[in-house]
């Protein structure tokens, strides 16, 4: 069976919606789909960002050397008209994530895209590759004479829909299908608190919502009366009422249609919790967080600076397991304080046997940083002007250090001095990791003058001038 220029055209508009829609919402993500149209059909791939490179001997193991996959049933005809799917979970690749399912109009589809190391939860995104195999199951059902072109633009702005089907559905599981609990109105109002500012600042607290028959069974601190109780809706009365609960512990109650009180404890099993904290915030249901919003959106992000790369360097480094795995420690715990404080900062990881020397504040001896007490003054060191001189010994060797190096060409113009001044020096002193945490930007690792922590800026790949490939030949093709 040959792809015609309807499945092909139909193929890559739908991946470039998800890809961009994906990429707000996670930051810079490819996608990819594996997929056969009938159960005695080639199976393909498109993969135009090569996200599935490396993955070859798993992909040939599940689905050319076993033919389980196509052993299944096809869907009855009935399904063609209605496009019901039939799901098909996470495919479990390292680094990736997955999903897709059958139906009648496409035989099997698996969905691909990033499983980026800092997102508060898999089950939004596993969402919209869910609505991805929807969309382009039902365009398959709707053939080409029906083919509307609005697939790509639905996944393209799908973020607040894939939150919202991740809360349903671990609503439903907790709560069953009987519930009055509406969540699109609870994720608008959200976004719009998260903006609205009461005397300057940034809203902070928690408010809970829970569903309303269980309202009665919370014991209230402050229970309002019913006329009383502010619409939800209005969003100028309830950012207000959000100051009186900055205090820990202290939680705004809501039916999910107007607030009903302010609660501390002995909440129900279920609830959706937005919990501001200033310039952002995060979702949680029950005690897992889902995502997190700031600016309006909502986003996958753990807003933790992503140190995976520094890990990474230590692995690499000549560094004893056990003291690679204590300074990492010691690292995050720095960095964590600076990106809370919003403030820049720098720390010179020295691994040479003998720190090298650094113009900069030094002491009589090296402080360990082992001691809570000196991690704790090390953090207050970090509002000093200059760079924090930490070496394999997890010492504090000096702080405010001022880092000089040559000029070369690997610097980036468009970053501030911290940031390139971190450049020059490890290009001239080998062993040395200095990690930047900016005040707006994603912390940098730079090792030897390169930034290893640097986000792949994929560049668009237009799916007119691709063709998706028969899983035999890629196989061949990309496992040489």
């Amino acid at each position: 069976m040959t792809l015609n220029t309807f499945i092909r055209h139909c193929l890559g508009d739908t991946l470039d919606g998800l890809r961009d829609g994906l990429s707000h919402f996670s930051g810079p993500s490819r996608a990819a789909i594996l997929f056969a149209m009938a159960p005695d059909a080639p199976a393909y791939v498109f993969d135009p960002q090569h996200l599935l490179s490396g993955h070859e001997p798993r992909l040939r193991e599940l689905f050319l050397e076993n033919r389980e996959w196509r052993n299944r049933p096809p869907m009855r005809p009935g399904s063609l008209k209605f496009n019901h799917i039939m799901p098909e979970k996470n495919l479990q690749l390292t680094g990736l994530i997955s999903y897709g399912g059958r139906s009648g109009a496409v035989y099997y589809q698996m969905w691909f895209t990033e499983h980026h190391p800092d997102m508060c939860s898999l089950g939004p995104t596993e969402r919209w590759l869910e609505h991805a195999a929807w969309r382009f199951s039902h365009d398959m059902a709707s053939e080409s004479t029906l083919y509307t072109g609005i697939s790509g633009g639905f996944l393209r702005e799908y973020a607040a829909h894939a939150v919202r089907d991740d809360v349903v559905d671990r609503m439903n599981m907790i709560l069953g299908w009987d519930t009055r609990l509406r969540i699109y109105p609870i994720l608008d109002a959200v976004l719009e608190l998260s903006r609205t500012r009461e005397e300057g600042a940034w809203p902070r607290g928690e408010l809970v919502f829970v569903e309303p028959h269980a309202i009665e069974q919370i014991p209230f601190l402050v229970h309002f009366s019913p006329s009383e109780q502010p619409a939800l809706e209005n969003i100028k009365h309830v950012r207000k009422l959000l100051a009186a609960v900055e205090q820990a512990g202290l939680k705004l109650i809501s039916d999910g249609q107007s607030v009903a009180g302010i609660a501390t404890e002995n909440l129900p099993s279920f609830t959706i919790t937005a919990d501001f904290k200033g310039g952002h915030g995060f979702l949680r249901v029950v005690d897992e967080t889902v995502c997190s919003f700031a600016d309006g959106t909502y986003q996958s992000t753990t807003r933790r600076a992503n140190l995976v790369h520094l890990e990474e360097a230590f692995l690499e480094s000549e560094l004893d397991a056990e003291i690679g795995n204590t300074l990492f420690k010691i690292v995050a715990a720095l960095v964590h304080q600076a990106v809370d404080q919003k403030h820049g900062a720098t720390i010179v990881l020295d691994l040479n046997p003998t720190p090298i020397f650094i113009s900069g504040q030094s002491f009589e001896r090296p402080r360990d940083l082992r001691d809570p007490a000196i991690l704790n003054l090390a953090k207050s060191l970090f509002r000093v002007d200059g760079a924090l001189h930490i070496g394999a010994d997890m010492h504090l060797h000096g702080f405010a250090c001022l880092l000089d190096g040559r000029s070369f060409p690997g610097e980036n113009r468009a970053r501030g001095a911290r940031y390139n001044s971190a450049l020059r020096f490890t290009a001239e002193h080998d062993n040395v990791i200095v990690v930047v945490v900016s005040s707006d930007r994603p912390v940098s690792v730079i090792q030897a003058g390169i930034e290893a922590s640097a986000a792949c800026q994929w560049k668009p790949v237009s799916h007119l001038i691709l063709t998706p490939i028969p899983l035999e030949e890629w196989v061949r093709r990309n496992g040489d």
